[in-house]
């Protein structure tokens, strides 16, 4: 039977399977397979909107991530941006307005702002200076008003938190627990890239929210000082960087598994069994990534209603500024492993490929465009070159098929020197040259010289070099490294798909047409037909469409967001 505990909060806190002496029990996969408890179910948060919107509230949401698109029909905004939300009948999918705009935009990508109705700064004054007590009055109401504004923020806070605890300790006692039961399924190595070290992440989340619980305060919500709990754990968050990493692993790798349906099954059961609201596991495990993309949105929220003058003003500034650093330094491991995919099938689209692989050393391009390479015998040869961090790769293209690209080599930028020149005759070289630079080696002082048809070309060039560098001293100082693992993975990938294909390098699949979308304010609202999944991985967002944009940009910068 399955028992619960109480928190000393009140909160409901799920113990592990315990049979009617207290003891564990096992289960076989048959008992899994037959169990079939009451469970939550989803939607209420979407009701609650819709009938917000139809009694005429303004329901405004924040941003978690990036929605870059260039489909009329989508709406595109960044992270911490406010979209007033218009309709939220599809569940995937809600209608909104952002900068005088309406369009389709991803649920998945926004959380909805606890304090939907706010004064303007207007509103506390009154109608008339004489009238000294109503000011006095108003100015009280908009006190009154700004301590229950945070006391909703700091509420949902440890609402949500409670809530993730419970989500984090459903995964380990409801998944891993039964999944090491049955070794017969499941391998050692199978269920570390599947959960990752989520069961640590859980200890340290009980560790937080248990001093979250002691700076909280139940009969004054407003009055809490919770900031000192983020800054004394900001380092202990670096622990969701290794998950984040993981987690497109860990999505492939269920992915695989649940083409079985003995898989499928089994997984459902767990969650039936543990009485865990009706969400795939893929769901459950994308929970750690999507919290630590919302402290930093709920710190900001929180700080807007917290005054100078408040104890915790102070704790709350720093702990945003701290969460944010976080938050930030995973959304560039998300892009960084978004972007080792495209890069691997970049090099594979290359012909007559020597030597190691790109993703030996690189894991991001800087800036590609073709440049007048200068040889020792000052012969001139047009290549088109690719700066990665620590290489700079060059090619040359087929002269019939303009697509198609030949390895030429690459130089160490790590080796380089970047020097500009003026326009005028290279001593070095003994040549007149214009808009041109060099790299010169630090071992052998080998000279590379290079000329750009516009001195804006050249300009883009330098910044490049120099962006190469600063990013390469940032991952160094941020230990932004990606596992031998992934890039070995996204080269099979890369060279699995291009088993067969012919070479070239603008291969990028265009996107379906969408169907057209009626008016929102009929009863019947269609959106469009990509609807992203819940069950998402590419480190917290879901997938993006394929866009008619990439078919076209592709074929300068294949793996550039």
């Amino acid at each position: 039977m399955r028992a619960s505990n109480i928190s000393s909060d009140g909160g409901t806190e799920p113990s592990a399977l315990v049979d009617d002496n207290g003891s564990e029990e096992d289960f076989s996969y048959e008992d899994l397979c037959q169990a079939s408890p009451r469970y939550l179910q989803p939607g209420g948060e979407q009701l609650a909107i819709n009938e917000l919107i139809s009694d005429g509230n303004v329901v405004c949401a924040e941003a978690l991530w990036d929605h870059v698109t260039m489909d009329d029909q989508e709406l595109g905004f960044k992270a911490g941006d406010v979209i007033q939300v218009l309709e939220a009948s599809n569940k995937d999918w809600w209608w909104g307005r952002s900068e005088d705009k309406e369009a389709w935009f991803p649920a998945s990508f926004v959380r909805l702002r606890v304090n939907q109705e706010e004064l303007s700064e207007n509103s506390s004054s009154t109608p008339s200076e004489e009238q000294d007590e109503e000011a006095s009055q108003s100015r009280h109401r908009h006190c009154e008003n700004k301590q229950q504004m945070r006391t909703n923020v700091i509420r949902e806070i440890m609402d949500t938190e409670r809530v993730y605890i419970k989500h984090l300790r459903d995964i380990c006692e409801g998944y891993i627990r039964q999944c090491r039961k049955h070794t017969a399924m499941f391998t050692v190595a199978q269920l570390a890239t599947i959960f990752g070290n989520i069961e640590d992440i859980y200890k340290f989340q009980r560790k937080f929210l248990k001093d979250l619980e002691k700076q909280y305060n139940k009969e004054e919500p407003h009055l809490s000082e919770i900031g000192s709990c983020f800054l004394q754990h900001q380092e202990g968050f670096a622990i969701y960087s290794e998950y984040c990493n993981n987690h497109p692993s860990a999505c492939l790798e269920l992915a695989n598994l649940m083409q079985q349906g003995k898989y499928r099954h089994f997984f459902e059961a767990c969650r039936l069994l543990q009485q865990m609201i009706d969400i795939a596991i893929d769901g459950f495990l994308l929970t750690p990534v999507q919290k630590i993309c919302k402290y930093p949105l709920q710190l900001a929220e929180l700080l807007k209603y917290t005054t100078q003058e408040h104890s915790d003003y102070s704790n709350i500034k720093a702990a945003y500024e701290a969460m944010k650093n976080v938050a930030c330094l995973i959304n560039e491991r998300k892009r960084k492993l978004e972007s080792i995919d495209k890069i691997a099938r970049w090099q594979v689209s290359i012909v007559g490929w020597e030597g190691l692989d790109i993703l030996d050393r690189s894991s991001e391009l800087i800036h590609s465009g073709e440049l007048t390479k200068i040889t020792k015998q000052g012969k001139s040869q047009q290549r088109t070159f690719f700066l990665f961090d620590h290489q700079l790769v060059s090619c040359k293209k087929d002269l019939l098929r303009r697509d198609m690209l030949y390895y030429k080599g690459r130089l160490d930028m790590d080796d380089m020197e970047l020097v500009d020149l003026e326009d005028g005759r290279d001593k070095d070289c003994n040549l007149s040259v214009k808009n041109a630079f060099k790299l010169v080696s630090r071992t052998t002082d080998e000279v590379h010289l290079f000329c750009a048809k516009k001195q804006e070309d050249k300009a883009r060039w330098l910044q490049a070099c120099a962006d190469e560098r600063r990013r390469v001293q940032e991952d160094q100082e941020l230990g932004m490294e990606i596992s031998e693992n992934q890039k070995k993975l996204a080269m099979l990938n890369a060279q699995k798909a291009g088993h067969g294909k012919s070479k070239g390098y603008s291969g990028c699949p265009m996107a379906p047409p969408h169907q057209s979308l009626h008016p929102i304010h009929q009863r019947h609202v269609t959106v469009p037909t990509s609807v992203p999944q819940q069950q998402v991985f590419g480190l917290a967002e879901p997938k993006r469409k394929p866009s008619f944009f990439w078919h076209t940009f592709n074929r300068l910068t294949p793996f550039r967001k």
